[in-house]
């Protein structure tokens, strides 16, 4: 059997909580193993300007700001490398967690920062363009499309919050709801209803998203009549939902029905002792970069006490 490796603080993923649960727990002395999973960097690796960051005041790139995360992360001393978790067994301490199904590591802690993953229509043009328009994130990207048209996807009230809020910045917003109703709250649909500058398609569904470079109108079907039509729009958000990276812990941690990892409130602390969540697979409310990041010092400051208590 291959030997075993022991750490004092394994992380779990690589996007702004992840590195910035490394830094802090490189800077506390735990010598932090991280992780980075399949998509280094998280989702801000599909994000193409940062403009609401702090500290970029003229906005950066989302990959190069995971770069420089990253960077920070190393010279504090974290051992970042290249693989992702495939199976965790936290039933005794240490927790161990296994790595790109073949290797085990034993872990006096562990931080789960794998995020999560928008959910996509699956159109072909819809990843072709995704970061030329086609977001999965109204708050990130709006301000992009100021006094211009732009149409959002979804029935929820994640997709009304979405809708109302471009509705502030763009000249026209078209909502395209797949039925005749839709799943969100009995408010939030009266207050997309009485916005003026928002127009619901009922029984409409995206069938192309079209441009070459970036978008420039979308390709719909409306499923009473069968006629298709072309709507001029600059951008296309999708909001019909994020998944939680979280199977792996099912039947081990607390989670929603949704699948989020549930902590104790005002901590990253799980129902597990020693394992920690931060980031969006355990926040589906503000999903944003400076709140995960937040919650990943969060956990790298429980993470921390932990382990002292642990030794003392």
């Amino acid at each position: 059997m291959a030997e075993v490796e022991k750490v004092h603080c394994l992380i779990i993923g690589s996007g702004p909580a992840g590195y910035t649960a490394a830094i802090y727990a490189a800077r506390a002395g735990l010598k932090p193993v991280q992780y980075q999973g399949l998509q280094p960097g998280g989702q801000l690796t599909i994000t193409t300007d940062v403009e609401n960051y702090p500290g970029y005041p003229n906005g950066i790139m989302g990959p190069q700001m995971m770069i420089d995360f990253e960077q920070q992360a190393q010279r504090m001393g974290a051992d970042i490398r290249w693989g992702m978790a495939t199976q965790v067994d936290f039933n005794s301490l240490p927790h161990k967690v296994q790595i790109d199904d073949e290797k085990w590591i034993e872990a006096d802690s562990v931080i789960i920062a794998t995020g999560a993953s928008a959910k996509w229509l699956g159109l072909e043009s819809e990843q072709r363009l995704n970061g030329h328009g086609v977001s999965a994130c109204a708050v990130c990207d709006g301000f992009f499309f100021k006094n211009t048209d732009v149409a959002i996807v979804g029935a929820g009230d994640t997709a009304c919050e979405e809708a109302l809020y471009l509705s502030k910045l763009c000249s026209h917003v078209h909502m395209l709801i797949r039925r005749s109703e839709m799943r969100a709250s009995k408010i939030m649909q009266d207050r997309v209803l009485k916005t003026e500058n928002i127009t619901v398609h009922w029984n409409t569904e995206t069938l192309e998203v079209l441009g070459d470079h970036k978008v420039d109108s979308i390709k719909v079907i409306n499923h009473q009549s069968k006629a298709e039509s072309v709507i001029p729009v600059k951008a296309f958000f999708v909001a019909i939902g994020h998944e939680p990276n979280s199977s792996m812990f099912k039947g081990l941690l607390d989670m929603d029905e949704s699948g989020y990892l549930q902590t104790l409130p005002g901590s990253s602390k799980t129902n597990i002792p020693g394992v920690f969540a931060c980031g969006d697979v355990q926040d589906k409310i503000y999903r944003q970069a400076v709140t995960a990041a937040g919650s990943g010092c969060m956990a790298a400051l429980d993470a921390e006490r932990y382990l002292s208590a642990l030794e003392g």
